[in-house]
């Protein structure tokens, strides 16, 4: 079940941070962004969208307006449900937001190091347009154009 978050969900997104993220910190030398953010700032800024299998956090889209897009700040995946089709489910959600909000294209970065991005994006449609060094992190840009 697709659901916006709430106030009262800041715990579990920052536990389903925590363990999507865990894999990267060796890869990448220290935690991801996302293992970092303010989750109660998060769940109550109306940015986030939850998918529940019962009573688990399976997944998270923290996706925000930005000029004509729609830009995901964090889609994460809790390890037990990654590979059953629900990351692609929440950027059919990120695409579907920004069509209702008048948006033409939806953008998202991902770190270098997390190689498994690097070809998941790809294969749904969204193209690399640029890479850069942010806050320390080596960051690969992608954005889809919406028809």
């Amino acid at each position: 079940m697709l659901r916006a978050a709430t106030a009262g969900d800041a715990d579990a997104m920052r536990a389903l941070a925590h363990a999507a993220y865990e894999m990267y910190v060796e890869r990448i030398g220290r935690a991801p962004a996302p293992m970092g953010a303010d989750y109660d700032e998060v769940a109550a800024s109306g940015t986030a969208t939850l998918a529940w299998n019962g009573p688990t956090l399976a997944g998270m889209l923290v996706a925000e307006l930005a000029e004509d897009a729609l830009l995901i700040e964090n889609l994460a995946v809790e390890p037990r449900y990654q590979g059953t089709g629900l990351g692609s489910r929440l950027l059919e959600q990120a695409e579907h937001l920004a069509h209702e909000q008048g948006r033409s294209r939806v953008r998202l970065y991902t770190n270098e190091a997390m190689t498994e991005n690097l070809t998941f994006y790809p294969r749904r449609g969204y193209v690399e347009y640029d890479r850069r060094e942010e806050h320390g992190f080596r960051r690969v840009y992608f954005e889809k154009r919406l028809t």
